[in-house]
């Protein structure tokens, strides 16, 4: 299924790329051989991850022992000069003790004592405060880390929470007084540098506590002029719309990724090539005019760098896009935990050196508190090969797909326990509709509530559309915080 990278007419440039088997397992069968889904053979042992990583120890391949000893006789001062020999090593060997317990005990400190009393660490500063200090609207951290991660936006309405460091938790914020001057504000501390609408909804969410606006509190932070509340007397929350995303005119029904017809005008706005020189290499998504999700496993080495990779959005056929200019890739940014073998936490962001400039509409990231089906009904796109080891396909394609649960993905005859909680199993165990070489990095979306959100990221799988070897996807539900984190970084960097 999805590699690196993709076949193409036009072939690979020198350094890339290229296929390096990640997660394109194939599985040969005797010609003729029918294959029963009820009596499939359990996936091969061989293929399967450890649970746990497993770490080589640096020994010693042998010990060269003397064939011979020639004893000398020993003199007075060879007998001295044995003597300070012998005084001189206990000293290094007493040293050596005393520094393997100092680190010890500085892991010991490290692992154990970080901050004791309950105290909350910077990030990779060290510096500990108290967690009653964590958004009180001032930074207490010297990046600022205790302020970035105060406001976010809950289920499919968009509901703006606030977490309270008093309370330590999370709270709706009351439409008592708001405007869309605070709405811009919240946005701003998201990671966003747009505003698209700030509305109050009825809260069904069961709330009896609220955080409200304080206009008293003068010219000071938002953050400060918000208190705990039980009263909310507009009985409505406030629902922040940080960017127009998830709309989508019309969905052919009969499209496929792997065997079918093309995708129409309009369909699927949020879906990018991802180019190297002049080859499409990754599929992705676009989340903000800005910023790309995608596949970590589309740049490792030797594609890498941002300046390989050039965006096209907007344009359905691949032929069409040799001739335009594209959009260059200012930053990329793996997830730190994503495992080449295993593929887990197989997600990027890109950032474009220039915003797009389109008619298309960005797919929007799955909020906290999400409830999608076990078998929920989804979309995935791409210009990946059309069939096994085929070349890439010129138009953009796409096919539905339903979620597979993952304890029917993760049995011994599908991916036997190598399914992990950061990945999404989707398409069918009877095979013939799926994800190829050549659409990795690309969208798995789902519409609910008339919004169309982005559930996971084309990652990996067993060969292309095969019996009992559906395609496995990121989970995005699981990295939106991840995601909403760089974004406020870039975003703070940059002003």
């Amino acid at each position: 299924m999805q590699s690196l990278s993709s076949n193409s007419p036009r072939g690979p440039p020198a350094f890339g790329p290229y296929y390096d088997n990640h997660g394109y397992q194939l599985e040969n069968y005797p010609p003729g051989h029918i294959v029963n889904a009820n009596a499939y053979v359990p996936y091969p042992a061989p293929y399967c991850p450890s649970a746990v990583p497993q770490y080589i120890p640096t020994v010693l391949t042998h010990t060269s022992t003397p064939a011979a000893v020639h004893l000398q006789p020993i003199s007075s001062s060879g007998i001295v000069f044995a003597s300070k020999a012998k005084k001189i090593v206990c000293v290094v060997i007493s040293i050596g003790i005393i520094l393997i317990g100092a680190v010890i005990a500085a892991i010991f400190l490290w692992k154990f004592g970080n901050c004791p009393n309950s105290g909350i660490e910077c990030g990779t500063s060290g510096t500990c405060i108290s967690a009653t200090n964590w958004c009180d609207g001032i930074s207490h951290c010297p990046s600022g880390e205790d302020e970035n991660h105060c406001v976010r936006l809950y289920g499919p309405k968009f509901i703006l929470q606030v977490y309270s460091s008093h309370n330590k938790s999370w709270y709706p914020v009351c439409q008592d007084d708001w405007n869309d001057h605070y709405g811009k504000i919240a946005c701003k501390d998201l990671g966003y540098n747009t505003f698209y609408s700030s509305r109050g909804i009825t809260d069904d969410s069961g709330a009896t506590s609220y955080m409200k606006l304080n206009l008293s509190a003068g010219n000071v932070d938002l953050y400060e002029k918000l208190y705990n509340s039980n009263v909310c007397f507009s009985k409505t929350v406030v629902s922040l719309r940080c960017i127009e995303c998830g709309t989508m005119t019309k969905v052919n029904q009969l499209n496929r990724i792997v065997g079918g017809t093309n995708a129409a005008p309009g369909e699927w706005p949020w879906q990018v090539s991802l180019h190297v020189q002049g080859v499409h290499v990754c599929g992705g998504s676009i989340i903000t005019p800005e910023w790309i999700v995608t596949a970590a496993h589309c740049v490792e080495e030797p594609l890498s760098n941002s300046r390989y990779w050039t965006a096209f959005a907007g344009i359905l056929r691949q032929s069409v896009m040799f001739y335009g200019s594209g959009y260059k890739v200012q930053k990329i940014i793996s997830h730190p935990s994503y495992d080449s073998k295993t593929k887990n936490n197989d997600v990027a962001l890109m950032k474009l050196q220039t915003p797009f400039v389109f008619n298309g509409i960005p797919v929007c990231l799955p909020n906290p508190g999400m409830m999608f089906e076990p078998t929920q009904l989804c979309w995935i796109s791409g210009w990946g090969a059309t069939y096994e080891k085929g070349k890439t396909s010129d138009f953009l394609k796409a096919v539905m797909v339903p979620i597979i649960e993952p304890w029917k993905c993760n049995s011994r005859y599908v991916y036997n326990n190598m399914i992990t909680s950061s990945m999404i199993c989707a398409g069918y165990l009877r095979g013939k509709i799926d994800s190829c070489q050549g659409d990795s990095g690309g969208p798995l979306v789902t519409k609910k509530d008339s919004i169309w959100w982005l559930v996971g990221d084309t990652s990996w799988g067993s060969g292309c559309a095969k019996t009992n070897r559906p395609g496995v996807y990121g989970n995005l539900t699981v990295f939106t915080d991840w995601i909403y984190q760089q974004m406020q970084v870039m975003f703070m960097f940059c002003l």
